[in-house]
């Protein structure tokens, strides 16, 4: 039995433990006795281990892309949340890549939670009584069912990290969405395409884990397959030594399956339908995740707004450029014929009336420019009456 970084690792059993191979990966174990054991095992040990078929146990590898996923199987349930992935049974805890900066907050409240109840009335007997709350308030979550405190701490723990990128995303968008309707740039407008991009993405995120989480709601039965207590309370001795035998080989589940049946009992009070402590638990941290939804939708709702806004800024420019045109296209043709007739009379071509040149230059002159000027003001009236310009 060694020592590192303040946990206690046990001596590997033959055959389990530190057992490497093709597709090894970290694993943790924890259970209800408050052991940790670092695994590193090839997928055949967790399969055996655990008894999940192989297509559950590609839902969990990080190499591959799979949406959130809670799956209720004979002896565990198997979790896929975003960047926690565990597999949790009756007594035991394992969680993938423990090692890695965003586990470890998870590993974290897992080793809080888990604690036996024992040890939680040890560290905190003194600090309940001061406070004055009574000692059965203080048991109430170790009372729990072991599969249903471990979900719960992953549930919180992925609820808890998207509302924070949520509030992240909201506390960037809002001021850039801002500044882009005081000024339209290149650079705001990237700016926010970028945070719409992270937003579509974060979105899809949320929506994904709201779904599993209502579907999970909507079926009682898959709601009672992840009673895992309940089934192992429910095996006799006799016929389920046969059938479990693997489960018996567990290091740490085998001399508590009477304590875990006592306790499953008293929790599910003797009802295998009841399935309303877990629906209470699922329904809080649905209810979180859909405010998480709501977050978005209204910002998705902002940004379309904003969008909008712009779009109309957009359409008034382009409005007044192409009005501005209209005007320089009118008075380019106005100038063409000042140009015409100047370019006629400059012509060297004998005529009759080109005695006074002083006369005829000046009438030339005067005529043409009104002649042009009432065309001009023709075309801007006539434009202004069909609405090609504004009033």
């Amino acid at each position: 039995m060694g020592r590192e970084g303040g946990y206690v690792f046990p001596a590997d059993p033959p055959g389990v433990l530190k057992k490497k191979g093709p597709g090894s990966r970290n694993w943790i174990l924890m259970d209800s006795s408050g052991q940790e054991i670092i695994l590193d095992v090839d997928k055949y040990a967790i399969m055996h281990r655990v008894q999940i078929h192989a297509r559950d146990l590609r839902i969990l590898d990080p190499l591959l892309s799979y949406p959130s996923t809670i799956l209720g199987r004979e002896r565990a349930i198997v979790l896929n949340l975003e960047h926690i992935k565990a597999i949790i049974t009756a007594e035991e805890v394992l969680l993938r890549d423990p090692s890695d900066d965003t586990i470890t907050p998870v590993v974290e409240e897992l080793r809080r939670r888990l604690k036996p109840v024992n040890d939680n009335r040890e560290d905190n007997g003194d600090g309940m009584e001061l406070a004055g709350q009574p000692d059965a308030e203080m048991g109430d979550e170790n009372d729990s069912p072991f599969e249903f405190r471990a979900l719960e701490v992953a549930l919180e723990a992925i609820c808890s990290c998207l509302a924070a990128r949520t509030t992240e995303l909201e506390t960037a968008v809002y001021p850039a969405l801002d500044m882009l309707t005081s000024k339209i740039s290149s650079r705001n407008l990237d700016r926010v395409r970028k945070l719409k991009s992270q937003m579509t993405r974060l979105t899809a995120r949320v929506q994904k884990v709201r779904d599993e989480l209502e579907q999970l709601l909507d079926d009682d039965d898959d709601m009672a397959d992840l009673y895992l207590s309940r089934k192992l309370a429910g095996t006799s001795p006799v016929s389920g030594l046969g059938a479990a035998s693997w489960f018996l080989a567990s290091p740490t589940i085998g001399s508590k399956i009477s304590r875990a049946s006592r306790a499953s009992i008293a929790t599910i009070r003797g009802d295998d339908d009841d399935v309303e402590e877990l629906e209470m638990l699922l329904e809080a941290y649905f209810m979180q995740i859909d405010g998480s939804l709501n977050k978005l939708t209204t910002l998705r709702e902002y940004i379309d707004n904003t969008e909008d806004y712009i779009n109309i800024q957009l359409d008034n420019h382009r409005n007044q450029l192409i009005q501005l045109e209209l005007f320089l296209s009118s008075g380019t043709v106005c100038m063409a014929i000042y140009s015409l007739m100047t370019a006629i009379f400059g012509m060297n071509i004998p005529y009759t009336w080109n005695e006074d040149h002083g006369f005829m230059f000046k009438w030339v002159v005067i005529v043409t420019g009104v002649c042009c000027t009432i065309l001009f003001l023709l075309i801007v009236s006539y434009a202004r009456r069909k609405g090609l310009i504004g009033s």
